[in-house]
């Protein structure tokens, strides 16, 4: 039997979305190519979700994004290349875990979309290998099984959003554009943007941290969360702040969750968590990062 994948793939959803007033759609080709003569850069549509209806936003590049899906079946591999292709996205697709290694030895991706259930390494050993190697590149989470039981564990393990097949073309686009937009501008910065504090370089680009040149590894969640922070030294950030400018609006995350990766993120920075320095708590506000540890 055929592991249930779109639920509802025709001609006509794959033509359905469209930009309803936020700006030019992408196939305003004269318009597309003059927002890059003018150097504006282009983020995934909030409304419609397509990759290449574009919102003008300067500090983000004008590129598509790079996607990975990784899926044993041939068929529903295809089906995703050819929507995700044409909803904008740049798309290669593997059939295992071996496979996604080699892709990703030839170039990097911006997204990946992984199936749970894949032959010899599944989808949550390969989820957990890759953030134990400190890869924070977001992960959508397919799977085929019904159990909540295998949400929470594919969410533990690192992975950004999970969705159940069989999905509606418009909810793939909608999860994909969420977990993209959530820091949109640790996603296409220059590979040279770092940032320094005591002995950390945390590495925009790589979306990596290291202390003295050993590597730290984090949640894409907690990274995004640092990469605010660091980005606004002596700022407050409130709770609601931090979900809004790391996760996105659309994140489905309560004060409580960002309160846990705080404590993550000083358990993997701070010599002291009780004691920190550089991730403090301001009362009643929120957070508040101190680049020189005063």
């Amino acid at each position: 039997m055929a592991k249930p994948g779109l639920g509802s793939l025709t001609a006509a959803n794959l033509a359905a979305a469209c930009c309803r007033g936020m700006s030019f759609p992408s196939e305003d080709v004269a318009g597309h190519d003059r927002a890059r003569e003018r150097k504006h850069f282009v983020t995934p549509c909030g409304d419609c979700f397509r990759a290449d209806c574009v919102r003008i936003a300067p500090w983000i590049r004008c590129a598509p994004f790079r996607l990975i899906v990784v899926d044993d079946d041939p068929e529903l591999r295809g089906l995703l290349q050819r929507y995700l292709g044409e909803n904008g996205y740049q798309v290669r697709t593997v059939a295992d875990g071996k496979a996604l290694d080699h892709a990703l030895a030839r170039a990097p991706a911006d997204a990946r979309v992984l199936d749970l259930m894949l032959p010899g390494e599944d989808g949550l050993a390969i989820c957990r290998r890759l953030r134990a190697q400190g890869d924070a590149t977001p992960i959508l989470m397919l799977t085929a099984r019904s159990d909540p039981f295998d949400r929470i564990l594919g969410l533990e393990m690192g992975a950004d959003d999970y969705l159940a097949k069989p999905f509606t073309p418009r909810e793939l686009l909608a999860r994909l554009g969420a977990i993209l937009r959530r820091a949109p501008a640790l996603r296409h910065v220059s590979p040279a943007d770092t940032l320094r504090f005591g002995d950390f370089v945390l590495d925009l680009g790589a979306m990596t941290l290291a202390r003295a040149g050993a590597a730290i590894s984090l949640f894409s969640r907690e990274f995004a969360l640092l990469s605010v922070l660091a980005r606004n030294p002596g700022r407050v950030l409130s709770r609601v702040q931090l979900i809004d400018l790391a996760l996105g609006r659309d994140a489905e995350v309560t004060n409580r969750a960002i309160d846990v990766q705080i404590a993550r993120l000083r358990k993997a920075i701070e010599d002291d968590p009780a004691q920190p320095v550089y991730l403090k708590t301001v009362w009643g506000q929120g957070y508040v990062f101190a680049r020189e540890g005063a």
